[in-house]
């Protein structure tokens, strides 16, 4: 079952995410909502608790004078984000995140834009060395409230076959 609820017991019902292995289909796009505003404060955080000290991302008087005019988001939080926003869809049910690739940083992102993404399903193959596990490979993109694509990304993610994980164990 993907997305959805199942039964756990006479009324009762527990919130699903995430997709098995058998859930993805080569060419599906999933749209990953709601979108996320970002704040001075998600970007300023960001810079201090990654240590990031290029004054594009918190000085504002130094980006005035660049050829930005303000302040830019720093680009490993769109990235950060990103994969957040993706979770419930592409990675909820996933062992492991195998990788990153061709992370490309197309368009700033400024305070107080809306960023969206998606992400399409680029491959599915089963693991050869974990018989109830595959690799998913997928595409993810983000834009910006007017449509802009900033910034893309290949993931691969390890993904239990359906039937073979804790979720129905578990007592969370």
């Amino acid at each position: 079952m993907s997305q959805g609820s199942k039964q756990v017991g006479e009324n009762r019902y527990r919130e699903t995410f995430g997709r098995y292995l058998e859930d993805f289909k080569v060419g599906d796009i999933y749209e990953h909502r709601p979108g996320r505003t970002i704040t001075e404060t998600d970007n300023t955080w960001f810079t201090l608790l990654t240590m990031n000290t290029h004054p594009m991302h918190f000085d504002k008087e130094y980006a005035k004078h660049s050829e930005f005019g303000k302040c830019i988001v720093a680009s490993p939080f769109t990235v950060a984000l990103m994969v957040g926003m993706s979770v419930s869809d592409v990675s909820q049910k996933a062992i492991a995140n195998l990788g990153w690739d061709d992370i490309n940083m197309t368009h700033p992102l400024f305070v107080g834009d809306t960023l969206y993404c998606e992400s399409e399903v680029i491959d599915k193959r089963e693991s050869k060395s974990r018989p109830n596990q595959g690799i998913v490979t997928v595409r993810t993109t983000g834009f910006n409230q007017d449509g802009v694509k900033v910034s893309s990304f290949i993931r691969k993610v390890l993904v239990m076959r359906e039937g073979n994980d804790a979720e129905g164990k578990a007592n969370y």
